[in-house]
């Protein structure tokens, strides 16, 4: 059984999303993305950084690119990314990367600002540029995914659910782009969330308007 530190609104209710597709079991260990909140001994032993998800299972890992990556080869046989022999694979890996090390970076930038600079006077630069970065992400995504079904192609992966989880960090409310301002990324995002893996994590988008 793996065991899975989790707090709502994080990015370790995308990797939940993956165990579900995956129909492995595991225990969600309940934790915080609140770095000013007490956070489990074990977690950050394993992840020094005190951020989730962290995944112990026969190995103990963190960062979610990495976990995706690392359960989707520990189960291949679910098919849920592409082997190393097959085509797709470099686009799989490259496109979890550019979510994690793009993407993900411009929401730190709206999210938390005084980690890119050491007063707050530099926070509201952070910020903006934060927003127009997502933009200009988005925009890649959203071009690299063109007519394909899926982000991917014509199969479902792990790497739409990387997608979805990201699309619901968008909050207009901080001036960030609505998803709809990327059809492509929508398309997809709306398909994954409709999903009843998705639906068990996230609840359901029907019940959510």
């Amino acid at each position: 059984m793996y065991k899975l530190f989790y707090a709502e609104g994080s990015a370790s209710m995308g990797i939940r999303v993956l165990l579900e597709e995956l129909r492995v079991p595991y225990e969600l260990i309940k934790s915080t993305i609140d770095m000013d909140k007490p956070r489990p001994s074990e977690q950050i032993e394993i992840n020094p950084n005190g951020w989730i998800p962290v995944l112990i299972g026969d190995e103990s890992i963190y960062e979610a690119a990495a976990i995706t990556i690392y359960l989707c080869d520990k189960h291949s046989s679910v098919s849920l990314a592409p082997k190393p022999e097959q085509d797709t694979r470099g686009l799989y890996l490259q496109t979890l990367v550019y979510f994690s090390n793009s993407v993900q970076n411009a929401f730190q930038l709206t999210y938390y600002p005084d980690r890119f600079s050491h007063n707050t006077d530099g926070f509201e630069s952070a910020i903006k540029r934060g927003i127009s970065r997502l933009y200009e992400t988005w925009k890649v995504v959203d071009d690299q995914i063109g007519k394909n079904v899926w982000v991917l192609g014509d199969e479902f992966s792990a790497v739409d659910i990387y997608l979805f989880m990201l699309t619901t960090w968008l909050k207009q409310s901080k001036g960030h782009p609505p998803v709809q301002d990327f059809p492509n990324v929508a398309r997809i995002a709306a398909k994954v969330a409709s999903r009843p893996t998705t639906e068990k994590v996230y609840g359901s988008p029907r019940n959510s308007r």
